[in-house]
């Protein structure tokens, strides 16, 4: 399996000449990222992962583009074909395997309401968490961690980081993080690398890593 960093919290997964995207929001402006994708997988409602309009375009062009989310978002966009998911739901497409964990936000502050959040283990090696800290109920091998966040801070990566447990993990969640803060970031990823030995490294856009 490749997976291949886009913008922001979005990743491409490409398997067997087939693939499949998670996330592909506003801040993920690549235009070829749902070239020949199969499925495309929504963690949550906000834009930042999930586009409507482009989504809209994308099952025009294909209306075999399938779109995978919780009742929220199909409820926000009626008008797209969405297979509604929810935590504990599996199923495959596009020869992944995808099983679904969690189904709440992290708390961004007691006076805004937490939306429905479902995180993807992927093949039983990938998980995209979405906005949460969901931990999934089975071991994690490679985990897309969220860097930057309204709902997040530097202690709650970290701790993420180390009651997952993975053998890698990558971040994504970073359309808000300056120049000077991904190096920040990089720093506390290599700090977490060296105590933990497992491999815990800044993901950009662009860059693709082999599973």
């Amino acid at each position: 399996m490749r997976v291949t960093k886009l913008g922001h919290a979005c990743v491409r997964l490409d398997k067997d000449q087939r693939a499949i995207v998670i996330d592909p929001g506003l801040y993920s402006p690549e235009p070829e990222a749902l070239d020949g994708v199969e499925a495309v997988l929504i963690t949550h409602e906000h834009a930042d992962h999930f586009d409507a309009d482009r989504l809209r375009r994308a099952q025009a062009d294909n209306p075999g583009l399938r779109i995978y989310a919780n009742r929220a978002v199909a409820d926000l966009a009626p008008d797209l074909t969405v297979q509604r998911v929810g935590h504990e739901d599996r199923f495959t497409v596009a020869g992944f395997d995808v099983q679904v964990y969690g189904e709440r936000h992290a708390v961004v502050h007691p006076d805004i309401p937490v939306v429905v959040n479902n995180g993807f283990l992927v093949d039983g090696e990938v998980f995209h968490p979405g906005d949460s800290f969901t931990v999934p109920g089975q071991r994690v091998r490679t985990l897309l961690t969220p860097c930057d966040a309204p709902w997040l801070k530097a202690a709650e990566m970290l701790d993420y980081l180390r009651e997952i447990a993975p053998d890698r993990a990558y971040s994504i969640h970073d359309a808000y993080v300056s120049t000077i803060g991904m190096d920040v970031v990089e720093s506390f990823f290599a700090y977490e690398a060296e105590r933990s030995g497992a491999d815990v490294a800044v993901f950009t856009a662009g860059q693709s890593i082999q599973l």
